[in-house]
């Protein structure tokens, strides 16, 4: 039917809207395969390269690459009977696989909330960058850094 101005009113659809796409969650796990996670969409902390010892030491590299992520957000998919914890220093856990070795996650007796993931397992590609170095101060003496990130000689500013 015509309208006031001559054109005919939008006639209501029958079909609804779609829902908007909800983005699916991050997946990672270790080497072997033998643990499987994945982690809620969005809930992927900022991105910093630790240079602490333990760090180093832990992952056998001048650093490692970790984000924090709520532990709510963060669910083992397959392998939590292979999934071991070194206490290394008092109050902290580091999650690694007991057959390859895969370094998975840490977390802290006093923030039991949070998990730190280390971002090498992840099987999904993320577009988030590193955010800084942190633990400088106890870095490789040979590993130079050469990019523009913020470096601190302990944490970050604000850290979870």
């Amino acid at each position: 039917m015509p309208s006031a101005t001559g054109w005919s009113e939008p006639v209501p659809s029958a079909t609804p809207e779609p829902a908007p796409a909800v983005a699916p969650p991050l997946q990672g796990g270790c080497l072997c395969g033998a643990v499987r996670y994945e982690v809620a969409a969005g809930a992927l902390g900022a991105i910093v390269l630790c240079h602490c010892s333990q760090c180093r030491k832990a992952q056998g590299s001048a650093f490692a690459a970790n984000a924090p992520v709520r532990s709510a957000d963060f669910r083992l998919l397959a392998g939590a009977d292979e999934l071991r914890a070194h206490a290394s220093s008092p109050g902290k856990w580091r999650s690694f696989c007991g057959r390859c070795g895969s370094p998975i996650h840490s977390h802290r007796e006093g923030a039991p909330e949070w998990v730190r993931l280390r971002i090498g397992t992840l099987d999904t590609p993320i577009a988030a960058r590193p955010s800084a170095h942190i633990h400088v101060a106890s870095k490789a003496g040979w590993w130079d850094i050469r990019d523009e990130l913020p470096q601190y000689p302990q944490t970050e500013p604000g850290r979870r």
